[in-house]
């Protein structure tokens, strides 16, 4: 999905810096604009090393200059039950489910702030929406997503410095083909069904242009989730969640 924003961004107009901790999918990327004759630059980092994504702001400075919209991607998500995780994969994937979100912010946001312009979005889940099994300690990594962001723009509202120009969307998609969800199991296909990820890229390109502060893929499940399930009594939500029985089936990576 993370390919499919940047190629869309580029044709746009926008010049694309692309990050990514394995060297080979960064470089199909950066060909794959290059050949549109969009503009690109590409950098390897491994977003939960703090020390080196706060290097990585400062060469992107240097290079490209101050970055207008900052993109948090990077993800992993364990389909399996909360009792069978390992301390290690629920470790790492805090680490660049939640952390990464951290450091690349407070890399980029200062210059955002200084200048009062920028836009940060960051990829939830419709997981951090709502529980699901195989998928607790995701949950928990989707949910902080949401939290940071709601909070920070929160906290920007009383910076003292202008930064009404700053803005935040948080994407909570349902199940995209991107690889991470191998076994999903959806009881009505024809409401609920796998999004492609360029489909998901145009809506999120979308929201970004209208600064939307939060929405959903398909943007319809942010309404029946707010309006909907969020409203049931909790008994009455489990037997709804039971009725529609949509999530992932446990697999190893």
């Amino acid at each position: 999905m993370g390919r499919e924003m940047a190629l869309r961004f580029a044709r746009l107009g926008a010049k694309v810096v692309c990050v990514d901790i394995n060297p080979q999918s960064n470089e199909e990327t950066y060909n794959m604009i290059t050949s549109e004759l969009g503009y690109a630059f590409k950098y390897v980092c491994d977003v939960t090393d703090r020390a080196a994504v706060m290097a990585l702001a400062e060469k992107v400075r240097k290079d490209v200059g101050d970055v207008d919209i900052l993109v948090n991607n990077a993800g992993i998500m364990p389909c399996k039950p909360f009792l069978q995780q390992t301390e290690k994969e629920i470790r790492l994937m805090m680490d660049i489910n939640v952390n990464a979100n951290i450091w690349l912010i407070q890399a980029f946001l200062p210059a955002m702030v200084e200048r009062n312009h920028g836009h940060i979005v960051a990829m939830s889940s419709m997981a951090g929406l709502m529980g699901l099994r195989n998928l607790v300690p995701y949950c928990g990594s989707k949910y902080a997503v949401r939290g940071i962001m709601e909070s920070l723009a929160i906290e920007l509202r009383s910076e003292p410095r202008d930064t009404s120009g700053i803005k935040f969307t948080t994407i909570c998609p349902y199940i995209v083909n991107t690889g991470l969800c191998k076994k999903p199991r959806i009881r009505f296909q024809s409401l609920m069904k796998v999004i492609e990820a360029g489909d998901a890229a145009d809506i999120i390109v979308d929201a970004v242009l209208r600064d939307l502060l939060e929405i959903t893929i398909p943007t319809r499940l942010y309404y029946s989730n707010r309006f909907g399930y969020r409203l049931l009594p909790l008994t009455a939500a489990a037997i709804f969640l039971d009725f529609f029985d949509t999530g992932v089936e446990a697999h190893d990576d």
